[in-house]
């Protein structure tokens, strides 16, 4: 009973601070007393009690954390004593590892410095469970704070080595965020791509990690077998099983449009999957979106791949995606015309205004595409106004249509907002009001909002303009030194999207 009293005194403390100056006084002697006297696992708590009434005061008992929590004969203590109201069951020495990790949140460096610390007293006493959870909290630092890589990267890079299966998975996972920060392990993660040890609580095998390391970091090593890999979750089943945890395997999609670079090298393999799964699932499975979006980044670097394309079109479905990759293609896939035109899907009334927009591209007639686009944007009321935004690929002879756009765009907000500004700026070649208005989706982050999504199409918007206001500029480098994730997502995907968006700061940083 001690010691879940021990931490309720801490909330109670905590929350009657300012009412009962008496009690609190009595409560900090307690807790005095037990870091004086008491058992090591009782001390944590008390620290863990103390941080209610001041946030710093665990930072003054970091020495104390980082010995108790590693120390192999205290650890069975932990699970006969540590009990919390309200759960039935004692936790684990891992569990408060966590707990503890939590007590520094507030201090990114001392945050990172123990968790080394952890790891290196994990790494004396050959300690894989404590390895292990080192690892989780590291995960936890980094998806929050970018500043806490260097410290961290070689935790990660030297548990590659370990004995244990979960612990080398987690420690590749991280890597893999990491990206091309984790270019030195590039050897040692080489070695690691046929490795099949697991953890029977997570997705995937130390391979798979090591694989999507070598991909994040650029190593052409991790081409040869990337597609199949891939797909295998796939292969016997309609869709790949759905994991809420962390570590988890990136979708196919995340790993396979940053490599552009290869795409001669792997082109093979992908439309073979593209044949087996269409085949497989009567024409669109669920992998297909992502291989579509695969190919559309590609660009024309994918064109062998339009025969694969092609035969996805059907009056069914008519997927706007297919529509997109064909125009991302350009005028090498102009032998698809016929087939995209005769497309009739139902249920999409707009598709054939889309099909113009992507034959425009493929080398069709670009005038017939913009009469057909600006007559929908001209008609069409809102809230959706038509398809404004693709009139900005046909630049000042969509001229004509600027009235309408301006209106649009003052008369939309969220993304409709934006594709207008963009729109109107492509239409009439003036920067302005286009800046000013995508000036509003920069600003707020600076000021702590969170809307990143929105924030990331104003940058490509502003990107494309090449100009910014100098509120925007004064924002951006508001931006640039913040130490967080730019990103609203707590898993992988906070690490493409914090690069993504600090990429185009940098371009947008270095406009004239």
């Amino acid at each position: 009973m001690r010691l879940p009293v021990l931490l309720q005194l801490g909330w109670v403390a905590a929350e009657a601070a300012q009412a009962d100056a008496r009690s609190v006084e009595e409560v900090r002697a307690v807790l005095d007393g037990v870091l004086r006297d008491g058992e090591p696992v009782m001390k944590v708590a008390a620290v863990i009690a103390w941080e209610r009434l001041d946030p710093q005061e665990p930072v003054r008992w970091i020495d104390l954390l980082v010995e108790t929590l590693s120390d192999l004969a205290v650890r069975p203590r932990f699970e006969e004593i540590w009990y919390v109201v309200g759960v039935e069951e004692p936790w684990s020495r891992e569990a408060v590892v966590t707990w503890a990790a939590e007590l520094f949140d507030h201090d990114a460096r001392t945050a990172a410095s123990f968790v080394v610390r952890l790891a290196d007293a994990a790494a004396s006493t050959g300690d894989t469970e404590l390895s292990g959870a080192v690892l989780d909290e590291a995960w936890r630092l980094l998806v929050l704070r970018p500043s806490a890589a260097p410290a961290l990267l070689p935790v990660a890079g030297r548990l590659l080595d370990d004995p244990a299966d979960p612990v080398r998975l987690r420690a590749a996972h991280l890597l893999a965020v990491l990206g091309r920060q984790s270019a030195r392990y590039a050897d040692r993660l080489a070695t690691l791509l046929d490795d099949p040890g697991k953890d029977p609580c997570l997705e995937g095998t130390v391979g798979d990690y090591a694989r999507w390391a070598l991909t994040r970091i650029g190593d052409p090593r991790a081409m040869p077998g990337l597609v199949e890999r891939l797909y295998e979750p796939y292969r016997e089943h309609y869709g790949r099983s759905y994991c809420v945890s962390d570590p988890r395997l990136p979708d196919v999609d995340a790993v396979l449009v940053p490599l552009r670079a290869h795409a001669g090298v792997l082109l093979p393999d992908l439309r073979e999957v593209m044949r087996h799964h269409a085949a497989d699932n009567g024409g669109h499975g669920p992998l297909t979106g992502a291989l579509l979006k695969v190919l559309k980044a590609w660009g024309p670097d994918a064109l062998p791949a339009l025969p694969e394309v092609v035969a996805l079109l059907d009056d069914a479905t008519g997927s706007l995606s297919i529509v997109e990759v064909l125009a991302a293609m350009g005028p090498g896939a102009a032998s698809a015309e016929p087939a995209l035109r005769a497309c009739n899907p139902l249920n999409w009334p707009g598709y054939q205004r889309n099909a113009a927009w992507a034959t425009s591209h493929m080398g069709g007639d670009r005038t017939a595409a913009l009469r057909l686009i600006g007559d929908a944007v001209l008609t069409e009321e809102g809230p959706y106004y038509g398809p404004v935004h693709l009139l900005t690929d046909f630049g000042p002879a969509a001229a004509p249509y600027a009235d309408r756009v301006r209106h649009i765009m003052e008369n939309t907000d969220g993304i409709s907002r934006i594709e207008a500004a963009l729109a109107l700026w492509s239409g009439t070649g003036e920067p302005e009001p286009s800046i000013s208005v995508l000036a509003e989706f920069v600003l707020p982050i600076a000021d702590g909002g969170d809307e990143y999504w929105l924030f990331g199409e104003a940058l490509r918007a502003l990107a494309r303009i090449g100009t910014l206001t100098p509120a925007t500029r004064a924002a951006l480098r508001t931006v640039r030194g913040f130490d967080g994730r730019l990103a609203q997502e707590r898993n992988y995907e906070a690490f493409l999207q914090d690069e993504e968006l600090r990429a185009a700061i940098e371009y947008l940083l270095a406009l004239p």
